[in-house]
């Protein structure tokens, strides 16, 4: 039987963590930050997952003066298989740029060119995490995904969010439930 979210299951601020049967895919190994999970389907952003790109590099894409410290440079990842081409900025700050949305009362998730001056100038978030890209699901998609236990859930928590350890983010996420990923197997059944 199929069962439809209700209110008390949508999956906004929490992490998707990949199960090892999904390791010929995309999201082999990562960790989605869901920001969006609704009747019509669900949005979040991969938060582990490096692109050979830096964000000085979509600065200066932009023509967007960068004051910054160089050695802060912000590593830009991979959000997902869709609209790989627009910016994602996900962050601590209150929404006071175009196009924001206030995902918790501590992280909002911001697309708009002027969050990127405000970064370059130093002015940006203190957190932040800059993802080109994020993942979508239609509707029921992800949690028939779920019922094939493609997926394991938690909470999400900021230090894991905004971490750098990108290598490290599942196994964290997994240590949040008192488990780590090398005790998961893609063995599925009855012995």
């Amino acid at each position: 039987m199929t069962t439809t979210p209700t209110e008390q299951t949508f999956l906004v601020d929490h992490f998707l963590i990949a199960m090892p049967q999904l390791q010929d895919s995309y999201f082999a190994n990562t960790v989605v930050y869901m920001w969006q999970h609704s009747l019509e389907g669900a949005l979040g952003l991969v938060i582990n997952l490096p692109i050979n790109m830096q964000l000085a590099d979509i600065l200066d894409q932009l023509s967007i003066e960068d004051l910054r410290d160089p050695a802060a440079n912000q590593i830009v990842l991979s959000g997902g298989p869709v609209e790989t081409e627009k910016g994602f900025i996900l962050h601590d700050a209150e929404p006071r740029w175009p196009s924001s949305l206030r995902i918790t009362d501590s992280i909002t998730l911001t697309t708009s060119r002027d969050i990127l001056a405000a970064i370059g100038r130093g002015e940006g978030p203190t957190n932040y995490l800059m993802t080109l890209g994020c993942s979508g699901w239609s509707a029921g998609q992800l949690e028939k995904e779920l019922a094939q236990n493609s997926w394991f859930t938690c909470p999400a928590t900021k230090s894991i969010l905004f971490s750098t350890d990108f290598a490290n983010k599942a196994n964290m996420a997994a240590a949040t439930l008192g488990f780590s990923m090398a005790q998961l197997t893609t063995d599925v059944g009855y012995s």
